[in-house]
């Protein structure tokens, strides 16, 4: 899609509210009675964060280094008669191979929130899949996700689906039940149906994903939970078969599960999750600029892959600096000989709550390369406003 096109979109959207709130005049809303706009739409809260960060990479024959500005985020909230939240967000990257990737609408979504036990969302939103996927890249506290979110949640897809930031188009159910007395709730669940062709993508297979999950929270700061997946990821393209160029509609399967647990407070983080996956993979990542996709599959890939990670944030000088480290295991094909191991550990420092700096050492252990080990330092910058 055109950048122009993307990038009038974005700012007519945020631009719609605030004139909105600004206007005078009165509409006929709710089955005929006359509201203000200014009654209709509440105040719309802008918000937004800026990351950049530099890596070195040291390789045998492979050493690399550089700065990278890694993303911009405007973010949109407001209320529409009350009981409607919407959100829309916007994102620019600063380096991207493909410039058509950037910038781009990620969320743009209304929700119903009357009862806090069964909220409505529709539009394009984040998969309700694992911890880690819905979380701020900033607040996971490392300059990176893992590598299995990142694989099998829909943020550079494990399928070849284009890189989606974890999102797709569709509805969702979702509510917080069982309140303790001190106003906690014991259990959430969310279910949703989508298109199952990830961000800013319209149906190819009219067959459509449905992800869900949920979680108890027996103690303050304390979640337990489980996901599922069942769906597909779809192209139309072309492919060899049995040494015959054929073309039409080609579909593998994304059939996954996630077991969850988390503890969190203002300054600790400790989390873990285990994501298996069975379903193939195109052998290609997706090209958006491509009417026709190439739809051979990855058969050295196959259709096992799973992985863990565990993660520990811990206080040094609460409220200002913190230690972490994060045992990172994927296996890509669902066996060892393709399994990639990170080991990481850092530091970092809060300057006040808008401003932090994240510092971090990886020590990595590929099994699919000759040579298994090398190491990684990053060094990332956020702002938030």
């Amino acid at each position: 899609m055109d950048t122009k096109i993307i990038t009038t979109a974005i700012l007519a959207a945020l631009a719609l509210p605030l004139n909105a709130t600004e206007a005078t005049e009165t509409q006929e809303v709710n089955e005929g009675k006359n509201l203000k706009l200014s009654e209709v739409f509440s105040k719309p809260k802008l918000s937004g964060y800026m990351i950049g960060n530099y890596n070195a990479t040291f390789q045998d024959e492979g050493n690399s280094n550089g700065f990278s500005l890694r993303m911009i985020r405007l973010i949109m909230t407001g209320r529409v008669l009350g009981d409607f939240e919407y959100k829309i967000q916007g994102q620019i990257n600063g380096n991207t191979g493909t410039y058509g990737d950037s910038p781009r609408l990620i969320d743009m979504s209304l929700e119903w929130q009357k009862y806090k036990g069964f909220k409505i969302k529709a539009g394009q939103f984040k998969r309700p899949f694992t911890f880690e996927n819905p979380m701020n890249p900033i607040d996971i506290g490392f300059t990176t996700l893992n590598q299995n979110v990142m694989s099998l949640s829909g943020f550079t897809d494990r399928t070849g689906e284009q890189s989606s930031n974890g999102r797709d188009i569709g509805v969702q159910l979702s509510g917080d039940l069982l309140p303790n007395s001190e106003g906690r709730t014991l259990l959430h669940y969310e279910v949703g149906m989508f298109n199952g062709q990830g961000l800013n993508q319209k149906e190819v297979d009219n067959q459509k994903d449905i992800i869900g999950g949920a979680w108890v929270s027996p103690l303050k700061g304390v979640r337990i939970g489980a996901f599922g997946w069942v769906g597909s990821y779809a192209r139309k393209g072309t492919w060899q078969e049995g040494g015959v160029e054929t073309s039409g509609t080609r579909k593998v399967g994304r059939y996954r599960y996630a077991i969850s647990a988390e503890y969190k407070d203002a300054d600790w983080q400790i989390r873990s999750e285990y994501i298996h996956n069975t379903g193939g993979a195109f052998a290609t990542r997706a090209n958006k600029s491509a009417d026709l996709q190439d739809c051979t599959l990855n058969e050295k890939l196959g259709d096992r892959a799973d992985g863990i990670y565990l993660a520990c944030v811990a206080p040094i000088i609460r409220g200002k600096l913190r230690a972490k480290a994060r045992y990172d295991l994927y296996r890509p094909a669902g066996d060892w000989g393709t399994a990639k191991i990170i080991y990481k550990a850092g530091i970092n420092y809060l300057f006040c709550k808008n401003l932090e700096i994240q510092t971090e050492y990886s020590f990595v252990n590929d099994r699919s390369l000759a040579d298994h080990n090398y190491s990684m330092a990053d060094i990332q910058f956020s702002v938030r406003f």
